[in-house]
Formats: structure tokens, C-alpha cells, sequence
């Protein structure tokens, strides 16, 4: 069974880069120090909800992830801090938000100057693919490279299906065209053994439990409208349908990488 711990913010550090999202380095009731997603971001619940799955994922795929923590934020947090865009971004954020473990002194993973064998770009380009994440490009990797390895982060440009929510049968089944686009898809040569490895690793089961971590809280202010127990239910259907129809996406993305090699 998948755990997060949950901790308090105590320390609003510094806002991480400029955008609607505006994730922050702060600090937790532990003393460690996490880079948080907030959701009253630029794109709501719905981003953390797309970080909490697909970090949990990745992670069950072998890949690294920094730990995802829950990070709840009280009405009182962040009221000295200066910004006005800062204060009302926090107090949208009252209650439980998403971090990871901070990996100080990491740097950005580059095209241009850094690469990575064939398996594990595979799994990354299978795991992007099965996401729906348009977010792994060579302008903006979404990777970082700390103490000599590969760790990914930021996945909440996966899922997109949910920003519009009808139609999601048909997003399932999606051969997921802007693969071609990833940073890693020229490396990715084992996509059909990792194919093999994942539907072993990634089970209807495991998907489950991924989707039972997202808080309620989080689904309600998603899509008020729909209920709860709907919303997980179409999570759940959109992941294992992805998954046991995982040859499209696959057979679309080896295509296009031969043409790239």
C-alpha cells in the first residue's frame, strides 16, 4: 500500500521561477525543505493531482522521483510576505498541497550536453506516453541531474484529458501524438521490452491505490460539478484502459522514432 507522509509548512523560502503556477521553496514542521505545488496555482488541483500521480507512477516504474510529500498550509501561513500575487496564491492554497524533497545543488538536464542509456530513456518515453505528459521536450526536459543520476520531476502537464473531462474514452486510446516531440525519443530503443516490464510493474491493482492518494479536497475543487467517487472512477478507467491498450501509444512512438534515427 502506497503512503505519503504529511507535514505543516512553517517557512515560505522563495518562489521558484516566474508563471502561473508559482511553486515556492519552502519549509516543513521536519526542518527539510521541499519544493511545493500548490493547488490554487495557475492551473488548480487539477496540476497536483497530475504530480501525485505521475510521480507515483514513475517511481513504480523505476525511475527516480523525489519523494512527494502532503504539505498542509494553514489560513495564517505566508500573511508577512510581501508579494500580493505570493499571499493570494496561499491563501487559494489553504489546506493540503503537494511537495517534493528538495535535491540541493541539482542541475538541469540538457540535450545538449547530457545523456542516458536506451533502457532507461525507454521507460521514460513509455511512461510519458502512458501519462499523456506534453511536458518532456528539449526546451524544457523536466529532468534533473543530481549526485550522477537522472531524476524526473514535474509531471503536471500530464492527464491532460482532465481539463476538459468529456471525451476521456476517446483520450485513452490516444496514440499520443506529441511524443514526438520528447527529449529522449531518439535514445528510446527498447520501447517494446519496456512495454513488457511495465504491464508487470504497473498493475489495474497498483493504479488503484495511486488513485485512492488523491485527496478529496483535491477532486472537489477540480471539478465541483462532478462528484467525488466519479471523478476517481474515470481516473482509474482512463489509466487502466491506457494500460491495457499500451500497444497504440507504443507502436505510434517507435514509428516516429525511426524516422528520427
Amino acid at each position: 500500500m502506497i503512503e505519503l507522509r504529511r507535514q505543516a509548512l512553517s517557512r515560505y523560502i522563495m518562489p521558484l521561477r516566474e508563471g502561473g503556477s508559482l511553486p515556492a521553496l519552502a519549509e516543513a514542521d521536519d526542518d527539510f525543505k521541499y519544493v511545493v505545488k500548490f493547488k490554487g496555482g495557475g492551473h488548480g488541483a487539477k496540476a497536483v493531482i497530475s504530480e501525485l500521480v505521475g510521480g507515483e507512477i514513475a517511481r513504480r516504474a523505476g525511475l527516480r522521483v523525489p519523494e512527494l510529500v502532503f504539505l498542509d498550509l494553514d489560513e495564517d501561513f505566508g500573511r508577512t510576505e510581501g508579494d500580493e500575487e505570493i499571499q493570494d496564491l496561499l491563501r487559494a492554497s489553504t489546506g493540503t498541497n503537494l511537495g517534493l524533497s528538495f535535491l540541493a545543488g541539482a542541475y538541469s538536464w540538457d540535450v545538449a550536453v547530457n545523456t542516458t542509456d536506451s533502457l532507461t530513456a525507454s521507460r521514460i518515453v513509455w511512461l510519458d506516453a502512458f501519462l499523456t505528459n506534453v511536458d518532456r521536450t528539449a526546451l524544457n526536459t523536466n529532468m534533473l541531474w543530481w549526485n550522477r543520476e537522472l531524476w524526473l520531476i514535474d509531471h503536471g502537464s500530464s492527464l491532460y484529458f482532465h481539463h476538459n473531462w468529456s471525451g476521456w474514452e476517446k483520450a485513452a486510446l490516444s496514440p499520443f501524438p506529441y511524443i514526438e516531440k520528447h527529449a529522449l525519443l531518439p535514445l528510446a530503443g527498447e520501447l517494446r521490452r519496456v512495454d513488457e516490464e511495465m504491464h508487470r510493474l504497473i498493475t489495474p491493482g497498483f493504479l488503484r491505490e495511486v488513485v485512492d492518494l488523491i485527496p478529496d479536497e483535491w477532486l472537489a475543487e477540480s471539478f465541483p460539478e462532478i462528484p467525488v467517487d466519479e471523478q476517481r472512477r474515470v481516473y482509474l478507467d482512463f489509466l487502466t484502459t491506457r494500460l491495457s491498450n499500451s500497444k497504440i501509444f507504443v507502436d505510434h512512438a517507435e514509428s516516429v522514432r525511426k524516422s528520427l534515427v
